[in-house]
């Protein structure tokens, strides 16, 4: 009799756990949330790489040769867990790339980048932002900004490369300052819409491109020089996603 009562009171327990685990980061920016698919499945590190690999596209411009110089390899399988507290206090203005030690913290630095006809709240020294309208390239909408309960969310700032790729492709290795500095450089920093920003989650172009196909060559660029500047590594199927990205760019201008 024991047995069977136990047996029977198994499937409780488990959904209990699974329902607990879902609340635990219930309370984290979706960027920020372990490494999950749109089910809320896990997702691992990539699969090793096929013996025989997909050849990429080529083309003319220069990112391509950019991109030809990153590592190709696994993700590596002993990396430990992604936390985005390795990458240090969110927004931090303690950090020596572009903004700072300006006073400022570093989302209110991008947002006086990429918005439009920017206000500033009174006595923050043209500091808080608390208006602008711009148009986002991940989606190509236009929006207003109001900072505000219920309104500044709407208008999250996306890590291009986002630091849940960045652990598994080497930030893992990093120290603190360095991974600091990745988590608030404004190359790896754009001012987008939240529905973009939960679609992409810790995705890399190999599974996500923004929805807005004339952004994906711009798009390409960034990841590709992001991952250079700071030595990351790509799996093959990123680099495959990010040639064809690469392939819809413009021939470049030839000077007279």
């Amino acid at each position: 009799m024991k047995k069977s009562v136990i047996l029977s009171a198994w499937p409780a327990v488990l959904i209990g756990a699974l329902v607990l685990a879902s609340c635990q980061y219930s309370h984290l920016p979706i960027e920020d949330r372990p490494f999950s698919n749109n089910h809320g499945a896990d997702i691992q590190p990539p699969p090793p790489l096929p013996d025989t690999p997909e050849v990429p596209p080529v083309g003319t411009d220069p990112a391509f040769a950019d991109l030809e110089s990153l590592t190709v390899r696994d993700f590596d399988p002993e990396a430990p867990r992604y936390d985005r507290a390795l990458f240090g206090q969110r927004w931090s203005d303690d950090v020596t790339v572009g903004g700072g030690h300006n006073g400022c913290d570093t989302r209110n630095d991008i947002l006086a980048r990429d918005l439009e006809e920017v206000r500033y709240k009174p006595g923050t020294r043209d500091c808080v932002v608390i208006s602008g309208h711009f148009t986002d390239p991940y989606t190509g909408q236009h929006h207003t900004f109001q900072r505000g309960q219920g309104t500044s969310d709407l208008v999250p700032i996306d890590h291009v490369v986002a630091l849940g790729d960045a652990w598994y492709a080497g930030a893992w290795t990093w120290d603190e300052n360095k991974r600091r500095d990745f988590a608030n450089d404004p190359i790896n920093l754009q001012t987008t819409l939240r529905e973009a920003n939960n679609s992409k989650l810790a995705q890399t172009a190999a599974t996500w491109l923004p929805p807005n196909n004339s952004y994906h060559c711009e798009y390409a660029r960034r990841q590709v020089e992001i991952k250079k500047v700071y030595g990351l590594a790509i799996t093959n199927a990123e680099k495959n996603a990010l040639a064809t990205a690469l392939s819809t760019c413009a021939p470049p201008t030839q000077v007279q």
